[in-house]
């Protein structure tokens, strides 16, 4: 009786089993669910936006980014999901993907060959990841692709053959770094509607076989490296809206072609080499809204025919070389908004017919030769809020309405010729950001509108002739980033207020009448890059807070009545590049802290009453460049050692001052050095014979009694204890050494009578030539005499050019060298002294003295021919040497 029961509950186990089973198999995740669980395992989602793929539902076709159709997947869309990692391509075992979009991911690693697998797609976008490697031939295979993005990743390598997507009709690949030519296999791409492969780095032409994409409608190819000339071929393109080839390298004409592009709406061919001139046949164009040709090298005229573009919204031809007159046809394009012709060639008046643009919003005809009054009914245009109008030659006054009528944000007239008052209502609406009127013949006061601008950024009335003061009222403009007021005729004091202007940039006020101190309010200015008061009536002292502006970079307080010493604060404005402090009552010594200004490329101090010695610390400043003029001051004791740590440095200016002690040697290896003058001080020795120093004029050193130039008679006069002649001296140092001190004695005694002589011999008013070989004759003084008889005084002016610039070999304490060519061809050196004395006479002893000079034939001796007094003019004349001076042959004239 059991077993029968057995047999009834196993059997009842058996059901309950099959049915368990059943459960299970109806509620697991069907295959394409379980591919694309596999495809995210490559992904990496933190922000966790893949939660809705849940290996718990049956089918995947309502997890975030599947579509699906008839329960199959055909899209899978996870764009901008921050997902990251790569690609992996098992997403191709679903058999009815149509598109995949990756786009706006951080997906990186390489673009899977292994995508050819989905042979059904259609629609495939990675744009805008960090991919990298180059585009897989392999993507080739999908003929039934028709829209590729890959823009926006870092893509490289050149672009495969696509000739087999033949139902392909939009390449999206812009910025990448793509390089080679554009395949000619493009051309079988009859569907093909958008091309959009800007911001890479393809090369070579555009190949006319683009023309065969008849269906084309964008052609974009902006900011690579394409060359060459723009084919006419792309006139077949019937339905191209869109052509954009800017920042590339082509070149040649624009061909007149484009003009039978009858759809064409936009035309970017800007920043090019584009030559010729602008083809009429653009005017064909009724449809273009935007016509950009700026930066180019067009030229002639602007033709009338773009008055025809009646559709055109945008123009601009700036930056080319055009040239003529704005054409009156252009006020027919009723829609226009912008017009930019700056920096032309162009001429004539302001068309009034421009009035007639009363969509205008933005007109920059600047940097061109226009002449004549501006329009007056362009301040009735009503939508104007950018005019730009510089660097022309127009005159007559301002529109007196302008502002009143439209919201202008940018008003730029600077650089003309304009006059009268400046207009009352620019910034009615509180709009305006940006004036410039500077350089103009403007009067009258900054008008109370504008000083109550609370939009005002830019402030630029330079180089006028207004009036007034700085209004306390300007202060509450706190957008205020520059106020250039220079060259104009202001007055009155500098309002403490000036400190809450805290965005403050750019304070220009030179060449005023401005007086009073400096407000210690100025130190609020933390923003503050470049501070000019130079040319006023400054006085008091320089304020220590102005060392809390550190942000500046030029600093310019010359030529004012500044007193007291510098502030040793000075040393904070570490980021100072240039500094002007020139030409004021400034005393004490120099800061040392100036030492610290590492970035300082121009220092100017002269003209001061600073005392004691050159700082050391100057030494550090090695990034001067332009000059260093502490001149003109009340500096004593040495030279420093440090001076020679400026490598940098052009023009060095220490004259006028007590200085004294010997030039240090470190000098001598400023390469950079240019201008050097140490005149008027109290250093001895001998200026260091090196190629700096030789290069540099004598009269750089003149007026230090105990200082011996190079190649100077007063090296006898005046000789320094330490360079006393020893005995037995000619035994010591080299041959050259031996020889550069026995010419430097005989020249400096034969020079030194010849000195005297001159001098004397101007007690005489006519004028008196004097052979050297000749001094016996009755008649000297009587008639002009050289060894070679028949010159005259006149002869000299001629062979000089009448002592012209063109002439002179060299200047030099004691005169100018010239180059003197005679009727013969004879070339002779003629150096006209500078005067001593009124009055000339010749003495006989001091012709016996010249005679011996005269006769003198030695290799290292220049042959004196003789002597002339004419008026005014003290004349040596020598033996012309080809080869340079007598310091160049005994020393060598080294290249530098």
């Amino acid at each position: 009786m059991a077993r029968p029961c057995n047999s009834h509950v196993q059997n009842l186990i058996f059901v309950v089993l099959t049915v368990c089973f059943d459960v299970i198999l109806v509620t697991s995740l069907n295959q394409e669910g379980v591919i694309l669980l596999n495809f995210k395992a490559s992904l990496n989602d933190s922000s966790n936006n893949l939660e809705s793929w849940n290996s718990s539902d049956l089918t995947p076709c309502n997890w975030i980014g599947v579509g699906c159709t008839d329960f199959k997947v055909t899209s899978v869309t996870l764009h901008g999901l921050n997902l990251h990692g790569s690609l992996s391509p098992s997403i191709c075992s679903l058999p009815q993907l149509v598109v995949f979009n990756m786009s706006s991911n951080f997906i990186s690693g390489s673009i899977p060959k292994d995508l050819a697998h989905c042979s059904k797609l259609e629609i495939l976008d990675l744009c805008t990841n960090r991919l990298h490697g180059e585009i897989p031939t392999q993507l080739s295979s999908i003929n039934t692709l028709r829209e590729l993005y890959l823009c926006e990743n870092y893509i490289f390598g050149e672009i495969p053959d696509i000739g087999n997507l033949t139902f392909l009709e939009e390449l999206v690949i812009y910025s990448n770094n793509l390089t080679g030519a554009i395949p000619v296999s493009i051309s079988k791409l009859s569907q093909l509607r958008v091309i959009r492969a800007g911001h890479n780095s393809l090369s070579g032409p555009i190949p006319p076989e683009i023309g065969e994409c008849e269906s084309l409608q964008v052609l974009g190819l902006a900011q690579n490296s394409l060359e060459g000339c723009l084919p006419s071929e792309l006139q077949k393109l019937k339905n191209l809206t869109d052509l954009i080839l800017w920042q590339n390298h082509l070149s040649g004409e624009i061909p007149p072609e484009i003009g039978n592009i009858s759809t064409l709406e936009l035309l970017a061919l800007h920043e090019n080499s584009f030559s010729g001139v602008l083809p009429k046949e653009l005017g064909k164009l009724s449809r273009l809204k935007k016509l950009y040709v700026y930066t180019n090298q067009l030229n002639g005229t602007i033709p009338l025919e773009l008055g025809n573009c009646t559709s055109a919204v945008e123009i601009d031809l700036s930056e080319n070389c055009l040239s003529g007159f704005i054409p009156r046809e252009l006020g027919q394009i009723p829609n226009l908004w912008l017009l930019h012709l700056f920096e032309n060639r162009l001429q004539g008046n302001i068309p009034e017919e421009l009035v007639q643009l009363t969509q205008l919003q933005n007109l920059d005809l600047s940097i061109n030769n226009l002449t004549g009054r501006i329009p007056l009914k362009l301040q009735n245009l009503k939508y104007l809020v950018d005019l730009q109008l510089f660097d022309n030659r127009l005159d007559g006054t301002i529109p007196p309405l302008i502002g009143v009528y439209s919201n202008l944000s940018i008003l730029d007239m600077s650089a003309n010729n304009l006059f009268g008052r400046i207009p009352p209502y620019l910034c009615k609406y509180q709009k305006l950001i940006f004036l410039s009127l500077g350089s103009n013949r403007l009067f009258g006061n900054i008008p109370h509108n504008l000083k109550t601008c609370k939009s005002l950024m830019q402030l630029m009335l330079g180089d006028n002739q207004l009036t007034g003061s700085l209004p306390v009222d300007m202060y509450k403009l706190q957008n205020l980033s520059a106020i250039e007021l220079y060259q104009n005729h202001f007055s009155g004091l500098i309002p403490p207020e000036v400190g809450k202007l805290r965005n403050l940039e750019r304070l220009l006020l030179s060449n005023n009448y401005f007086v009073g101190n400096i407000p210690p309010e100025i130190k609020n200015l933390g923003q503050l890059v470049t501070f000019n008061i130079s040319s006023n009536s400054l006085s008091g002292s320089i304020p220590p807070e102005l060392g809390n502006c550190i942000k500046l970079q030029r600093l310019d307080l010359s030529r004012n009545q500044f007193t007291g010493s510098l502030p040793e604060e000075f040393g904070k404005l570490v980021n100072l590049e240039l500094l002007k402090l020139s030409d004021n009552k400034l005393t004490g010594v120099i800061p040392s802290t100036l030492g610290y200004l590492a970035r300082l490329t121009e220092l100017q101090m002269g003209g001061n009453s600073f005392s004691g010695s050159i700082p050391v610390a100057l030494g550090q400043l090695t990034a001067l460049q332009i000059a260093l003029n502490i001149s003109h001051n009340d500096l004593s004791g040495v030279l420093p050692d440090a001076l020679g740590n400026l490598q940098m440095l052009e023009s060095l200016f220490l004259n006028d001052n007590r200085l004294s002690g010997e030039i240090p040697a470190s000098m001598s290896e400023l390469m950079s050095l240019l201008v050097c003058n140490l005149s008027n001080n109290n250093l001895v020795g001998t200026v260091p014979n090196t190629s700096v120093f030789q290069r540099i004029d004598s009269s750089n050193f003149a007026g230090n009694s105990g200082l011996c130039p190079l190649v100077s008679n007063r090296c006898n006069q005046a000789v320094h204890p330490s360079l006393a002649p020893k005995p037995g001296w000619m035994k010591e140092g080299s041959t050259k050494e031996k020889l550069v001190s026995v010419i430097c004695v005989v020249v400096g005694l034969m020079s030194l009578f010849l000195i005297v002589g001159i001098c004397w011999v101007r007690n005489r008013r006519h004028s008196s030539f004097v052979s050297l070989e000749a001094q016996q004759r009755p008649d000297v003084l009587d008639n002009y005499y050289f060894p070679k008889e028949g010159f005259t005084y006149q002869d000299l002016l001629d062979a000089t050019g009448h002592f012209s610039e063109s002439a002179v070999l060299g200047k030099g304490a004691c005169g100018t060298v010239y180059k003197a060519i005679m009727d013969d061809g004879e070339v002779i050196a003629v150096k006209k002294l500078k005067s001593c004395s009124e009055g000339a006479s010749v003495d006989s002893s001091f012709l016996a003295e010249i005679s011996t000079l005269g006769k003198i034939r030695h290799r290292n001796i220049v042959k004196l021919y003789g002597f002339c007094y004419h008026q005014d003019s003290n004349l040596l004349l020598y033996e012309y040497m080809a080869n340079g001076s007598l310091g160049e042959q005994l020393h060598g004239n080294k290249q530098i």
